[in-house]
């Protein structure tokens, strides 16, 4: 959130809070509740999840436990942006991706229920990708991967990338995107299936250079594709990496299991 005086927001997400750090290397609780509030206990991963800012450069909240979209208001209260499709409750929304028009594309498996695949209180049988119109209307864009997570467009907003958790098919997809912002054509950009159970992690978060360079997490720390999905270098953390995004003056922010940790880059 802003430039070199800025701060960097992330999610804990047991800990159903989000914390801040600024650039004098202080940490700071800034928001807890963060993605569940009800007064019994909501599994293992109750809190937000992926942050990001919409074009007023408001924060946007992928809550778990309460099972929507949330944007943070001027005066510091909450609105509900999304919390169901064809009047059934979401899962537990994932991660999100603004588009330039203002639309909100967010993933949506069920990583926050209590019981995931098998919890009682679910309600839509698939994991969608989904978008928030302009006039809040919630549409289904598909459900053709078994658990997305990560998304994130590319600069010229075509393609849409998507990471899916799945150890049996660990891989990323480019979406073609339509005229209209529906996805069309599907192309798988690359598949560390091979690498689960011998490195930790799966994909998950991920963020774009202005190049259109794909930085990723998956097994074993940060993996960052050119356009085509070529394998241009891994970032190697040994631990369970989460999540990452730029900050100025190509500093890549990662979360890395129970760390913060940041690398200089020449990317922007």
């Amino acid at each position: 959130v802003g430039d070199e005086d800025g701060y960097l927001l992330f999610s804990d997400i047991p800990r159903n809070s989000i914390f801040r750090w600024d650039t004098n290397g202080t940490i700071s609780l800034f928001m807890s509740p963060s993605g569940y509030t009800g007064v019994s206990y909501y599994g293992l991963e109750p809190g937000s999840n992926g942050l990001f800012l919409d074009l007023q450069g408001r924060l946007c909240m992928c809550e778990h436990g309460d099972r929507r979209l949330s944007v943070l208001t001027e005066n510091g209260g909450k609105m509900t942006l999304a919390d169901r499709f064809q009047g059934k409750r979401l899962n537990s929304p994932n991660d999100g991706a603004v588009k330039s028009n203002g639309d909100i594309y967010f993933t949506d498996p069920p990583y926050g229920l209590p019981e995931r695949f098998s919890d009682p209180r679910r309600e839509i049988p698939y994991c969608g990708v989904y978008r928030i119109t302009q006039a809040g209307e919630v549409e289904l864009l598909t459900k053709d991967i078994e658990r997305p997570n990560g998304i994130a467009f590319s600069p010229d907003e075509r393609p849409l990338n998507v990471a899916q958790s799945n150890p049996d098919q660990a891989n990323w997809t480019a979406f073609a995107v339509n005229p209209d912002g529906t996805l069309g054509e599907a192309k798988e950009l690359y598949d560390a299936t091979d690498r689960v159970g011998k490195e930790p992690g799966l994909p998950d978060g991920m963020t774009v250079d202005r190049e259109g360079n794909l930085w990723a997490s998956g097994p074993g720390g940060i993996y960052v594709f050119n356009k085509d999905g070529t394998l241009m270098g891994r970032l190697v953390t040994g631990e369970r990496t989460s999540n990452c995004s730029f900050g100025p003056n190509g500093w890549l922010f990662m979360t890395v299991d129970s760390y913060l940790c940041r690398v200089q880059t020449n990317a922007k």
